[in-house]
């Protein structure tokens, strides 16, 4: 009798895991799915894996030396930079990742940083407490202009929701000469350029060694004093020392911030308690229903590898070379 596939699942929520191993289970009989709570419990299971469904970055070396029969790692993630590089992943084994449903909670963050900001959320919560009462106008997001930088497809979801408001929406790329929604596009050379004319500047692009640092202190001295910048890309892809050093000059009027270079945001950093800055946990992406969202990805590449294994996997992706 032919060996049944040993499929293990990890989320961060446990009730995830075991959601996704009770809607693929009847799915595909002839694999075996288990839920795990945690890596010391994956660890334990771990000689017996063929294949892992979990978070990318969260995803460990340790953890992964201690898979031998390990074909395939389906992340629930679009980040998967960490496996690529790894050097404890096996170059045979196949990484696919979910993408392309992340645009509505995406946009939805950027829309609710950029509102918060320019309204001064945190003034009227502190006032609240105080019981208060401080009427003032209210700034508009309606005819105020939004860059954004990288077009993808989050940013196809971010560009309609902002011309929906009523707002000008110019993006960066150099992949794209025109996408829905944004009404000009600028080359990558031209960053300063579209930056200077932005009273909201949004980073979608992914981490590259190109991208790096993309916003630096050149782009932030470009952008007028009364501009936000919001990241909710990759925290490499902003020079954090630059941006503390705009917002506490007032170069910029604020920022909203939900990645970091170093994930958590380590408790001393001086990010925290910026100037006219909003930090939140890194919750751009994760929606109350992701697990529903991620799973008609999962299930297609799960029929792809029951019929023809790992090498039939489309966009399977697998760990550079030494």
């Amino acid at each position: 009798m032919k060996k049944r596939k040993t499929v293990l699942v990890r989320h961060e929520r446990f009730d995830w895991s075991e959601w996704y191993v009770r809607k693929l289970s009847p799915l595909f009989p002839d694999f075996e799915f288990r839920p795990t709570r945690s890596e010391a419990e994956a660890m334990a299971e771990a000689h017996e894996v063929n294949v892992f469904v979990g978070i990318g970055p969260t995803t460990t070396p340790r953890f992964v030396a201690a898979m031998p029969n390990l074909e395939w790692v389906q992340t629930l993630t679009t980040g998967v930079d960490n496996l690529l590089v790894m050097k404890e992943m096996p170059a045979h084994v196949a990484i696919t990742r979910v993408a392309g449903v992340h645009g509505p909670q995406m946009a939805e963050l950027a829309i609710l940083l950029m509102l918060s900001l320019l309204r001064d959320l945190p003034r009227f919560l502190e006032k609240q407490q105080k019981r208060q009462w401080d009427r003032r106008p209210q700034p508009l997001l309606s005819g105020r202009t939004v860059c954004i930088l990288g077009l993808g497809l989050i940013a196809d979801s971010l560009a309609l929701y902002c011309k929906t408001m009523g707002m000008t929406v110019v993006g960066v790329s150099d992949g794209r000469k025109e996408a829905p929604h944004v009404d000009r596009i600028y080359r990558r050379a031209d960053l300063k350029q579209a930056a200077a004319e932005a009273d909201f500047l949004v980073v979608l692009v992914p981490l590259s060694a190109e991208t790096r640092h993309i916003i630096n202190a050149d782009v932030l001295l470009a952008m007028k004093p009364s501009a936000y910048l919001i990241n909710i890309a990759r925290g490499g892809c902003v020079d954090e020392n630059a941006l503390l050093d705009a917002l506490n000059k007032g170069q910029i009027a604020g920022a909203g911030i939900d990645v970091f270079e170093a994930t958590p945001l380590p408790a001393e950093s001086p990010l925290w308690h910026a100037p006219n800055a909003i930090v939140t946990p890194h919750v751009g992406g994760y929606a109350d229903v992701y697990h529903e969202q991620c799973f008609p990805i999962v299930v297609e590449n799960f029929r792809v590898y029951a019929q023809g294994g790992p090498d039939a996997l489309k966009n399977a992706m697998r760990r550079q070379g030494d």
